[in-house]
């Protein structure tokens, strides 16, 4: 057998409710993985191992919970644990220990995972990086800002961990860290308990080295009816992208033979329609923090707010318009294909040295929309660093479905 923690999700999970393998060897494999990587990458804002360990042994000495029974999961650290410390990615937070579990992190433990940790995430989840690096190469980011979700399951430290994307934090941390990153609809699990930035736009989402592993995660049933049926779209963004980045998914385009579509010119606007939308619901959110703690605050973050803050109600009713019209036609542009293939990202991860994670561009859109989106790896750009393709869809269960197909085909 491979080391446990190279084992994929899926087949971890047999093993243990075979009795094949216990949680507490998937978790010390895992703290024994952090033990060597983690001081390079910095992807763990908190960590217990007596207390991983101690969840492993109570998983281990009782009969299965759930699919997730012993797998241990990373928590980003915007969302709420009661156990162990939750700061937002912010000094103003350092010593804040919340009262309750997130939702989704209850839903963890009724399932028999074990929270192994809480990963690194920018401040509040938006642009200030932050110290993690890339799995790849230490001189790139991993992404934002899912960051250390992110890295942390690329290294081998965890198999899973939850993320969140409000623009592109789930989908561009995938794609830059060569992992499978999936953002459901839109309101698929509750977000209480997830420091909010903005109701309509904070999507719970999911991380993990395989469509397979997500699809366990989050509990999808993933139908198996051979190739799936997908369009390509250059989308009203394709002028940004770089030169590997295009080249990498025209390539990749034309492998999975997908035919080529054009979105409606409404759908031009809906980048920088999110882009209002979020500063304006950002600037409410973070209202205590700017009136009390802007010292506390990086000046990336003060700068933003500085600008969220001028954006008016009417010209975030406009640009909420415009991505409810653009959600009502969707199922209609997308028509009989099970999933549409769009750039996730720009090209490369960045160089940390140029001061950002990435731009959420190309991943706004989708947000916007609130359909299900998810980064598949397989790509390589001209640095030899990765990147996904990016698939949405109507469905969960089809867009996992060809996303499975497609990681396959780009793998094989």
């Amino acid at each position: 057998m491979s080391e446990a923690w190279q084992l994929p999700a899926t087949e971890a999970a047999r093993l243990i409710a075979a009795r094949e393998l216990s949680s507490e060897e998937l978790v010390s494999s895992c703290l024994e993985r952090v033990g060597k990587r983690e001081p390079a990458l910095r992807a763990w804002a908190h960590l217990d191992a007596e207390a991983a360990l101690g969840q492993a042994r109570e998983r281990d000495a009782e009969p299965p919970r759930g699919p997730l029974h012993g797998i241990p999961v990373g928590v980003k650290d915007i969302i709420d644990t009661a156990d162990m410390p939750t700061t937002y990615g912010s000094p103003i937070y350092e010593s804040h220990r919340p009262e309750r579990d997130a939702d989704c992190v209850a839903w963890l433990r009724e399932a028999g995972a074990v929270v192994l940790g809480k990963t690194v995430t920018t401040e509040f989840a938006t642009y200030q990086p932050p110290p993690t690096v890339n799995p790849h190469d230490p001189a790139r980011t991993p992404g934002g800002s899912s960051s250390g979700s992110a890295a942390a399951v690329a290294a081998g430290m965890v198999p899973l961990a939850f993320g969140t994307q409000t623009a592109g934090s789930v989908i561009r941390p995938a794609s830059f860290c060569g992992i499978a990153g999936f953002k459901p609809a839109h309101g698929w699990r509750s977000t209480r308990g997830i420091k909010r930035l903005s109701e309509r736009l904070d999507t719970l989402g999911l991380l993990a080295r395989s469509v397979a592993d997500v699809a366990l995660f989050g509990g999808f049933d993933v139908p198996r009816s051979g190739e799936p049926r997908l369009a390509f779209a250059r989308t009203p963004w394709w002028d940004e992208l770089e030169d590997g980045g295009r080249a990498a998914f025209e390539d990749a385009a034309a492998r999975l033979g997908a035919a080529e579509l054009e979105l409606p010119p409404e759908f031009g606007g809906l980048a920088a329609a999110q882009e209002t939308a979020m500063a304006f619901d950002v600037a409410r959110n973070l209202e205590p923090e700017w009136r009390d703690h802007r010292d506390g605050l990086s000046d990336v973050m003060r700068d933003y707010l500085e600008g969220a803050r001028a954006v008016t109600a009417d010209e975030a009713d406009a640009a909420v318009a415009l991505g409810d019209r653009c959600r009502a036609a969707f199922p209609g542009v997308v028509g009989g294909f099970d999933a549409l293939l769009v750039p996730g990202v720009l090209g490369e991860a960045p160089l940390r040295s140029e001061g950002n994670t990435g731009s959420p561009l190309l991943c706004r859109p989708w947000t916007f929309v609130g359909v299900p989106a998810i980064s598949v790896p397989g790509l390589v750009g001209p640095a030899g660093m990765p990147i996904g393709v990016q698939l949405v869809g109507i469905e969960a269960g089809a867009v996992l479905g060809a996303a499975a197909w497609v990681e396959g085909l780009l793998r094989g």
